[in-house]
């Protein structure tokens, strides 16, 4: 079946996981980022410098998790703001965090790689 324009934008595609975070004493729900949040995440942690792609690793983990964090409606808990005081939370719980939305999000290893090449 071939989708209609109405069908691809009413399709409800943002997907979440719930994680225990022990840590923090409670669980968070992490989502799926849009394309249009992905797109700004990846400009914020690459830049092109001479044409050579390279990536800001500074406070990696916490720009990742702070645009896949939400409320149970789907919200995002954080701004761009809350980024650098995220980044001060315990490096365990942000690695069972982030582990978490760089799979959903498919976000891998080699994937960081491959943009960094681009």
């Amino acid at each position: 079946m071939i989708l209609s324009k109405e069908q691809i934008l009413s399709a409800n595609d943002i997907q979440f996981e719930d994680v225990d975070v022990p840590e923090w004493g409670g669980t968070v729900r992490i989502r799926v980022m849009t394309g249009l949040e992905r797109d700004a995440w990846e400009a914020s942690v690459f830049s092109d410098d001479d044409g050579k792609s390279t990536m800001n690793k500074a406070n990696f983990r916490a720009s990742l998790i702070a645009r896949c964090l939400s409320d149970e409606s789907g919200e995002m808990l954080f701004s761009e703001s809350d980024i650098l005081t995220l980044g001060k939370k315990s490096s365990k719980a942000l690695d069972r965090v982030f582990k978490v939305a760089s799979r959903i999000n498919g976000i891998s290893k080699q994937g960081q790689e491959d943009l960094e090449k681009n």
